[in-house]
């Protein structure tokens, strides 16, 4: 079903999908099954959270239904996403499958790809990882060393090394950029890109120990490991347009200001119990109209891909301004709300806040730093 032919969701209809997903997460968090996190979408792995999500439909939702999917809009999308992430509802699991890995395989995917990979996402069951980032790399992508060799028979054997690999560890796939052609000095040209099965023998991943304590980066190295011919994606050399196309949808969804949202809705409401003073309602309202105005961006963006557009700078301004923002949202409640951030003890807040403090120095390095966003921005205004 194409963008010209689905139907528009109504108010109304946007708004009965919003209720049902807030009672849907009110009876989970009833339940004890979630407690709010800042940062939700990249540490909160939980399949069986994510198999209650499928089952509402609200995976693959704007993937065809031949495939498993619900053949509905990015704006619905977006309001079962919005909502999930400012109620800190443990989405990890499912969110770079759902987000832009089902979008690529759709699009430049072979039909067994399609029937292999995308059911198995929309129904909850498949996870994916991303291996992009590379070791002395930086947000330079272009820069990629690892390297995907033919073989007669058509497969191929890969040796190299991914680094900051979000849930490497856990998931069932990786969608892998490699270089096939070429040397690194030919940059964009070259790239090539492959969905790799996990776990796989010649394949060693290592989790990266995050200031935390946590393991969710992972670091991946490939010794030689052989994949079929069917593990290329698309057209060989064509990797960097389409890694180009799958990366406006990881820098323009709501997670990039609504990160740390559970963050100020938990102060919010401490607010409401205990008072607040005209210094600490100024700082509230100013959060508040801040992350309104990026929600305001993040859904041009929503309208534009529903139309069938290609949103890339619009995406990245999104991403570059919205984690700025995340980052800004954590510091002036810890200024404000004269709260002790403690990983321990009973106070929910506390600990709430002390996750977010140590999750901030990510918002602006992951998905391309401020200054590698920035330079697509100026590029795509014709500035440089």
């Amino acid at each position: 079903m194409t963008a010209a032919t689905r139907l528009r969701p109504s108010d109304a209809d946007l708004a009965a999908l919003r209720a049902e997903v807030r009672a849907f997460l009110r009876t989970e968090l009833a339940a004890g099954r979630f407690e709010p996190v800042s940062d939700s979408w990249m540490t909160g792995f939980d399949g069986d959270f994510s198999a209650r999500v499928a089952a509402q439909g609200w995976i693959g939702m704007t993937m065809p239904t031949e495939y498993g999917g619900h053949g509905r809009s990015p704006i619905e999308r977006f309001v079962v996403t919005e909502e999930m992430l400012a109620h800190g509802a443990p989405v990890a699991a499912h969110w770079i499958s759902d987000r832009q890995m089902a979008p690529g395989i759709l699009a430049n995917g072979t039909e067994v790809q399609k029937a292999r990979y995308l059911p198995a996402i929309a129904a909850g069951e498949r996870f994916f990882a991303i291996g992009m980032s590379e070791p002395d790399a930086g947000s330079d992508l272009a820069g990629v060393r690892t390297r995907a060799v033919p073989h007669d028979d058509g497969s191929w054997t890969i040796t190299g090394t991914k680094v900051w690999t979000t849930g490497a560890h856990l998931a069932d796939a990786m969608v892998l950029l490699a270089r096939t052609d070429g040397g690194p000095d030919d940059r964009q040209r070259g790239l090539s890109q492959f969905v790799v099965d996990l776990p796989h023998p010649d394949i060693e991943i290592r989790p990266l120990r995050s200031i935390d304590g946590a393991e969710h980066f992972n670091e991946v190295k490939f010794h030689d490991a052989r994949v079929g011919a069917d593990a290329l994606l698309g057209v060989r050399g064509q990797g960097w347009a389409q890694v180009m196309g799958e990366l406006a949808f990881e820098r323009s969804g709501p997670e990039r200001y609504l990160s740390t949202m559970p963050l100020l809705r938990a102060w919010a409401d401490l607010l409401r119990t205990t008072g607040a003073t005209p210094e600490q309602r100024k700082t509230l309202g100013m959060l508040t109209a801040r992350a309104w105005a990026l929600r305001r961006m993040s859904l041009a963006v929503a309208h534009e891909l529903d139309a069938g557009g290609r949103p890339d700078v619009l995406a990245a301004m999104v991403k570059d301004v919205g984690s700025t923002f995340e980052g800004d949202l954590v510091e002036a409640v810890r200024t404000s709300s004269g709260t002790v951030a403690a990983r321990g003890g009973h106070d929910p807040f506390a600990r709430l806040l002390a996750a977010s403090v140590l999750h901030t120095p990510a918002f602006t390095l992951r998905g391309g730093t401020n200054e590698i966003l920035r330079g697509i921005v100026a590029r795509g205004m014709g500035l440089r």
